[in-house]
């Protein structure tokens, strides 16, 4: 896992919900803990594109709810700025389900990915149809 270049803007605080875009059986998850953060006191943990957070299955399959599982940030709304001056803005927030050490746990992603994530999770790289 490498940094990420120029300047992410994190969107997406504890207690956000994000779809979940593999087939693992998640629909709906919700973010629980950011990992690797160092914080503010009195403000809330924010995650970013290619960021690695805690979450809880909300809706989905029978046997993934209420699960505690990590998953990779690989979509945000809210703008960010690219190395090269460009703003970047997707139009939902959405995750990968991973192991600990960033191997996915499905076998399929839709829709496009983010490049920062793309770039940090090479194995979320080769499962992506589209990286935007």
């Amino acid at each position: 896992m490498k940094g990420i270049a120029g300047r992410m803007m994190r969107g997406l605080p504890v207690g956000a919900r994000l779809d979940c875009i593999d087939n693992t059986g998640a629909k709906v998850i919700q973010i629980i803990m950011t990992l690797k953060l160092k914080g503010v006191h009195r403000r809330y943990p924010r995650a970013g594109v290619g960021d690695m957070v805690v979450v809880s299955v909300k809706k989905g399959a029978a046997d993934m709810k209420r699960q505690i599982l990590r998953a990779v940030i690989v979509r945000q709304r809210r703008p960010f700025r690219r190395p090269d001056g460009a703003m970047v803005q997707f139009e939902d927030n959405a995750a990968v389900l991973v192991t600990e050490t960033g191997e996915t746990k499905g076998t399929m992603i839709k829709g496009p990915v983010a490049i920062e994530a793309a770039e940090r999770w090479p194995k979320i790289a080769s499962l992506a149809s589209t990286i935007v």
